[in-house]
């Protein structure tokens, strides 16, 4: 971006501009707000740029638990999206909240990969996460660390960073018999397979963020749903979703018993 297009979007002129990059004018609180808008810089960043300025944060941090509304906004949204996992990440990729579905595809997994807050990258990449179930882990891999490269390029954060490197130090896991080549889904995405003992579930991936955030901890948060890429499992989530529920009804009956 030029400084002419600069000053244009933020609707102010090349000289006052330059003048604030060289230090010779201090900018207003509105015009950090707008330079930071035009940027698209995000709100934590946003607060950073106030205080550095000398003003105070104009957008509040509040933790999930009291953004009440917005809260149960994403709980109907990943109870709706049953019996397909869905989940909602902070900006480190930690899992705040789930809908808990299929819980066959974790039975191999540490336990103190599944203990709060369980990190998604990890989960998926650490070799005694399910790791060791993903049929195309090395595809899956290096979509998820190119991922991550591009997070850090975009913003910079000592967070990621350290994600990165701790994954990306990770052993490779024993190799797996590669599934079936499928035309399909996998022509267009990246998708994530995993075997299970009812057979191999192929899934797709998607992310949907809040539009026009004004909290930080929101603006941070995206919900990520897995879809079946293929009708195989969509029938093998149906057989496994059948299995659980009759699991728990016979759990439910022997604790009334005893």
């Amino acid at each position: 971006m030029t400084q002419m297009d600069f000053a244009a979007s933020a609707n102010t002129s090349t000289r006052h501009l330059s003048y604030l990059e060289t230090g010779r004018s201090q900018p207003s609180r509105e015009m950090v707000i707008r330079l930071a808008e035009c940027l698209d810089i995000p709100l934590r960043e946003r607060n950073t740029l106030l205080l550095s300025a000398g003003y105070a944060p104009a957008f509040q941090e509040r933790s999930l638990a009291e953004l009440v509304a917005a809260r149960q906004a994403i709980e109907q949204i990943l109870e709706a999206h049953k019996p397909y996992p869905a989940f909602a990440i902070d900006r480190h990729w930690n899992i705040v909240l789930s809908n808990r579905a299929i819980p066959q595809l974790y039975v191999d997994v540490a336990p103190e990969l599944l203990r709060p807050p369980v990190n998604a990258v990890r989960l998926t990449l650490h070799p005694h996460g399910m790791a060791r179930r993903i049929v195309n882990f090395a595809e899956w891999r290096r979509h998820v660390i190119a991922e991550l490269k591009r997070h850090i390029d975009a913003k910079p954060d000592l967070g990621t960073e350290a994600l990165l490197a701790e994954v990306t130090a990770y052993p490779a896991p024993p190799a797996r018999i590669a599934a079936e080549a499928e035309e399909g889904a996998q022509r267009y995405a990246t998708p994530l397979k995993i075997a299970t003992d009812a057979g191999i579930v192929s899934f797709l991936s998607t992310t949907t963020v809040f539009g026009t955030p004004t909290d930080v901890t929101l603006s941070e948060l995206a919900l990520e749903m897995l879809f079946p890429a293929d009708t195989r499992t969509a029938g093998i989530v149906t057989a496994l979703t059948a299995a659980a529920s009759a699991a728990a009804e016979r759990d439910g009956v022997l604790v009334a018993a005893r």
